[in-house]
């Protein structure tokens, strides 16, 4: 599905956010991306859908049979990769003095013609579908629940139904169960890796917690200033090398 192609980052003042970045990432891969703060994570995740344009390298993108050289389109066909994408980021970004349902029509705007954007008229198809994504979730007995009420593990599933609701063929998320405690870290988690195995939608994501991303993704990738140190099963990650990622004082236990 994509492939980074000796991909180089430069930040005006010299420094290498990304340095020689060769990657590719599967249809139907649950990747978590690993490292200390400041590694190049989010700055990887956002190369893919060019809100950060690299400075050298390619990144080639196919999505059912539509190929997207990422750092040479612009204009429709960048607007076009960007609607097969969904984001996530640890802010809910949701708006709590509505209802959770409209939250999750919120999505279908991209898909509306002009006129019923302006309007903001949703049909039955897209009320169809955001509810199925509130259900798949456990989320339907609190449709007409406004979001502010919610908790936050909640709140988090809210924000990934609306991303569901987009019908995306990848879903990127930075650092999504940050803010929450173990128990609902896990939990979202937990529908991330349902909807990855059932819905076949590729799955990236940034996160901190290595307990998690070795629990649930199925594909690790281990950055250090920007540079890719490993990239492969789980179960293949070890000590050694995860202390060469975050330092010598990591202990896995």
């Amino acid at each position: 599905m994509i492939k980074f192609e000796n991909v180089n980052k430069v930040w005006p003042n010299g420094k290498y956010a990304l340095e020689n970045i060769n990657l590719e990432i599967k249809t139907g891969e649950f990747v978590a991306i690993v490292g200390l703060s400041g590694a190049g994570k989010t700055t990887l995740l956002k190369t893919i859908n060019k809100f950060v344009p690299i400075s050298s390298g390619a990144i080639q993108i196919n999505f059912d049979n539509e190929q997207f050289d990422v750092n040479k389109i612009k204009g429709k066909e960048l607007k076009n990769l960007r609607k097969h994408i969904g984001l996530m980021s640890q802010e809910y970004n949701n708006i709590e003095k509505q209802v959770v349902l409209k939250n999750v029509l919120n999505s279908r705007v991209s898909k509306m013609g002009f006129l019923r954007a302006l309007i903001g008229y949703f049909n039955k198809q897209d009320k169809f579908i955001a509810l199925q994504n509130l259900e798949k979730l456990n989320l339907l007995d609190y449709a007409y629940v406004r979001a502010e009420n919610l908790s936050g593990g909640q709140q988090q599933r809210i924000a990934l139904a609306r991303t569901l609701a987009q019908e995306p063929s990848l879903i990127i998320a930075d650092e999504p169960v940050s803010a929450l405690d173990p128990v609902l870290a896990n939990q979202v988690m937990q529908d991330f890796q349902r909807i990855n195995s059932e819905d076949k939608i590729t799955i990236i994501i940034n996160i901190h917690h290595i307990d998690l991303a070795l629990k649930y993704a199925t594909r690790i990738i281990g950055l250090k200033d920007g540079k890719i140190l490993f990239a492969g099963d789980p179960a293949e990650l070890s000590t050694t090398r995860l202390e060469q990622i975050y330092g010598k004082e990591y202990s896995k236990n």
